[in-house]
């Protein structure tokens, strides 16, 4: 294994909310690290609609230009109201959305060195995702059964050397500053991550950067977001993941709006924990 560099990106939010100048920023800088892949988790829209979609899915076509792009939609990007509780199906919550982005809510990308596999954690109001807290109606998320067997079943068909990624919207760490999860029941999730192999967890969600691990064993990725709402009035952070044979290492970089430029930030470096060949 010769190495792999993943961009991390998240919480674009097309609409009302987007910095365009920071997203022309970050298409010019991306080339100068060469990743051999973008990642997206979610939240591309604000209000899922059609003009926020197209502006994403132009934007998404210019970064493709840098790597290969693999993106999933966040819970911004799903017309729950369309299908409260999921009485008129699935299809109807994410129709806008694959109009722009494809079919597969849960694409996955293989290169010659990693593979990486989208899940679907963006359901809208359903019954997994409720909880006692009405603020959390549409915002919280959750992860099907169904979710993790099938990308458990692709990373153990994937040849040995293949870093392994799964990308997911929703926290599945405690905020760093709202210390709030992503998802309704989020240590069933852990538990249920820990058993997929993989070298790292790709999510977004809370709108600040972070970098950790699940029981020591499994390493999360949390990328910020390129819009006007970030917390505690932090600038916005994307993340660089490196995997090598023996470590996966996390590199926040952080956007400074009078630089015209992203700049380098921490890095938190954690043993590879899979085996690797």
């Amino acid at each position: 294994m010769s190495g792999t560099i993943v961009a991390h990106i998240s919480d674009v939010h097309f609409g009302g909310r987007v910095d365009l100048p920071q997203l022309a920023v970050l298409e010019r800088f991306l080339p100068t690290l060469a990743p051999q892949a973008i990642v997206v988790s979610g939240d591309l829209s604000l209000r899922a609609r059609h003009g926020e979609f197209q502006a994403a899915e132009y934007y998404l076509g210019e970064l493709a230009r840098t790597a290969p792009v693999l993106v999933i939609p966040g819970n911004h990007d799903v017309q729950w109201w369309q299908s409260p509780l999921g009485i008129r199906g699935e299809a109807v919550m994410f129709r806008k959305y694959r109009q722009y982005f494809g079919t597969f809510l849960t694409p996955v990308l293989e290169l010659d060195e990693v593979i990486i596999a989208g899940m679907l954690s963006a359901h809208g109001i359903a019954l997994g995702s409720l909880t006692w807290n009405l603020n959390d109606c549409a915002v919280k998320g959750h992860l099907p059964a169904s979710e993790v067997a099938r990308v458990r079943a692709l990373f153990a068909a994937a040849a040995p050397h293949k870093s392994r990624l799964a990308v997911l919207h929703h926290n599945v760490l405690p905020g760093v500053i709202s210390r709030r999860w992503g998802l309704a029941r989020p240590e069933a999730a852990q538990w249920a991550l820990l058993t997929l192999d993989a070298d790292a967890v790709l999510c977004g969600h809370d709108h600040t950067e972070g970098a950790g691990q699940i029981d020591g064993r499994l390493v999360v990725s949390t990328a910020g977001t390129h819009s006007t709402r970030t917390r505690g009035g932090l600038p916005s952070a994307f993340n660089l993941i490196t995997i090598d044979r023996t470590s996966v290492a996390i590199t926040h970089y952080i956007y400074a709006s009078g630089a015209g430029t992203f700049q380098r930030g921490d890095t938190s470096q954690f043993a590879r924990t899979r085996a690797a060949v």
